[in-house]
C-alpha cells in the first residue's frame, strides 16, 4: 500500500502515462491586441508660410512628414496611413513613406475635415479598431505622448485626446464605431470638433504636457522651431 501511495505522488509517472494535471487556465488564449492605426494628416499647403507645403518643410535634414511617420511608428501604431494634398506628387518623390498607405486628397484646400474624411475612408476594411490621428506640423509631440493616447484605447467606442495643461490637443484617438459620424460631420477646418463637442462627456483626456509641446508650424516665425 505504501508503494501505491508514493506512485500517486510521482509527477514523472503522470507524464509517462499521459496523465497531465488539469489547470483551469490551460488552453486559454489571450485576447488579440487592438489594432490602432496611425492616421497622419499631411495635406496642408502652408498658406501662411508663403505656400510651402508643410509635409516638405525641412526638419533634421529630411522632410517634416518623415518625422511624423516615425513618431507614429515608434509609438506602436500600425498600420500607418498618410493623407497628402498640396504638392502630393513632390512629397511622394522626396519623402520616404515606405510602409505607409498613402492617399491623396484632391480637396485639401477645403480644410482639415476633407483630409480626415479621406483618411478614415482609407482605413475602411483594414480591421483597425481605432484611428490615432496626428498632424504633420507638430514636431514637438513625440512617441511618448502618442503612446500614452494609444494605450488609453478601451473599445471601438473610445474617444481619447492628448491634453496639455488640461487643454485638449492632438493626437486624438477615434474608435472605429465613431468613424461614420465623424466622416459625416467633418467639414472645413473643424475636423472632428463637431463630433467631439457632441460627445464631450465621453472624451478621455490624457495629460501629455510633461513630455511634449503642442505647438504648430503655421507662420514664418514658427520655422525657427524646426532648427
Amino acid at each position: 500500500m505504501a508503494a501505491h501511495g508514493n506512485a500517486r505522488q510521482d509527477p514523472e509517472r503522470h507524464e509517462r502515462h499521459g496523465d497531465v494535471p488539469h489547470h483551469p487556465a490551460a488552453g486559454r488564449t489571450a485576447p488579440p491586441a487592438p489594432v490602432i492605426a496611425g492616421l497622419l494628416l499631411a495635406a496642408g499647403g502652408g498658406r501662411r508660410l508663403g505656400g510651402r507645403p508643410k509635409a516638405l518643410l525641412p526638419y533634421r535634414g529630411r522632410p517634416l512628414v518623415e518625422n511624423a511617420v516615425r513618431v507614429l511608428r515608434e509609438a506602436g501604431c500600425g498600420p500607418l496611413h498618410v493623407v497628402l494634398g498640396a504638392s502630393a506628387a513632390e512629397v511622394r518623390e522626396r519623402a520616404d513613406l515606405s510602409g505607409c498607405v498613402v492617399s491623396d486628397n484632391p480637396d485639401w484646400a477645403e480644410g482639415m475635415g476633407s483630409s480626415l474624411r479621406v483618411g478614415l475612408a482609407s482605413l475602411a476594411g483594414t480591421g483597425a479598431d481605432a484611428a490615432l490621428v496626428s498632424l504633420v506640423d507638430q514636431p514637438g509631440i513625440g512617441p511618448e505622448a502618442v503612446a500614452r493616447v494609444r494605450l488609453a484605447y478601451r473599445s471601438p467606442a473610445s474617444l481619447v485626446a492628448a491634453a496639455y495643461d488640461g487643454e485638449r490637443g492632438h493626437p486624438v484617438l477615434f474608435g472605429s464605431d465613431r468613424w461614420p459620424d465623424i466622416m459625416a460631420t467633418a467639414t472645413g477646418d473643424k475636423g472632428a470638433r463637431v463630433h467631439v463637442a457632441a460627445h464631450a462627456g465621453e472624451l478621455t483626456l490624457i495629460e501629455c504636457g510633461d513630455v511634449a509641446e503642442a505647438f504648430d508650424i503655421d507662420t514664418p516665425p514658427d520655422l525657427a522651431r524646426l532648427a
